[in-house]
């Protein structure tokens, strides 16, 4: 039963996860946590284990995800690789950090900052705000038979990309519940290229999470195990679901996951 279980919520959490450019971590990590309060099944569950675990499960995700989103031209590897410098040393230093977070405190300033991060993800864009800095545009796309043009600044993505990784590292949430919005909002990408791209990201990250939480001893590698064949399957669902829905559409669902799953976290936390 516990097997199966799992694979079915690796399944959904990266289905989620690859869908949004999430990774799956917010919906993986308090799904485990919840039932390691209900059930004895899963009183291995402690948060440097979930994160381990997410981390893991993650890589698989945004391999499978990755591979069907570089099919369809959705990722901006320029990008996406910029991010990562910034990312990797992050998420180094999150994984490191997660060792000293209480439960309580990890279910509280979790959901916490995926509120913060809902909240910020309401602001409308200018859409009269130019795509260009100084007449030289930064980054062109082309999608579905539009060209997409918007600007990174290097030292900008470098330091909004160290923090982020450091909080993937720290909540093992692949940092896409963060760098989408941040990719949207701040840097002007079109959905569909930002989660693409983000799933690009994450797949890199997680490896460098994941191996540190290895060494840190994080992993109970008899459950790890289980989450893998769900992650790969539901990131490739998520990946052939995504293609399929609107900007605005995928924009709206990742609005209303983050606020529901920051209130449960804050709710778990403060109980």
């Amino acid at each position: 039963m516990v097997f199966l279980l799992c694979i079915f919520i690796g399944i959904i959490t990266a289905f989620i996860g690859a869908l949004m450019g999430l990774g799956g971590g917010v919906v993986l990590i308090p799904s485990l946590l919840f039932l390691a309060q209900i059930s004895e099944a899963f009183s291995w569950v402690t948060p440097q284990s979930v994160v381990g675990i997410s981390l893991i499960a993650m890589v698989f995700t945004a391999l499978s995800s990755t591979i069907a989103y570089l099919k369809s031209g959705r990722v901006d590897y320029k990008t996406g690789l910029l991010f990562l410098v910034g990312s990797v040393p992050g998420g180094m230093i999150g994984s490191w950090l997660n060792q000293y977070i209480e439960t309580d405190n990890f279910l509280l300033y979790f959901g916490l900052l995926i509120i913060v991060v809902s909240m910020v993800f309401f602001l409308k864009r200018d859409p009269s705000q130019p795509k260009t800095l100084q007449g030289k545009p930064s980054r062109q796309m082309e999608l579905n038979g539009e060209v997409y043009t918007y600007h990174v600044p290097i030292w900008t993505a470098f330091f909004v990309s160290l923090v982020v990784g450091a909080l993937s590292g720290l909540f093992g949430i692949g940092g896409g519940s963060i760098m989408v919005p941040v990719m949207i909002l701040l840097f002007g990408m079109p959905a569909h290229i930002a989660i693409a791209t983000s799933m690009f990201m994450i797949f890199f990250v997680s490896i460098i999470g994941a191996g540190s939480h290895i060494t840190l001893g994080h992993i109970v590698w008899e459950y790890a195990f289980l989450f893998i064949p769900g992650a790969w399957i539901g990131g490739k669902l998520g990946a052939k679901v995504n293609q399929l829905l609107t900007g605005k559409i995928l924009e709206g669902i990742l609005r209303i996951v983050l606020i529901v799953i920051g209130i449960r976290m804050i709710y778990q936390g403060l109980m």
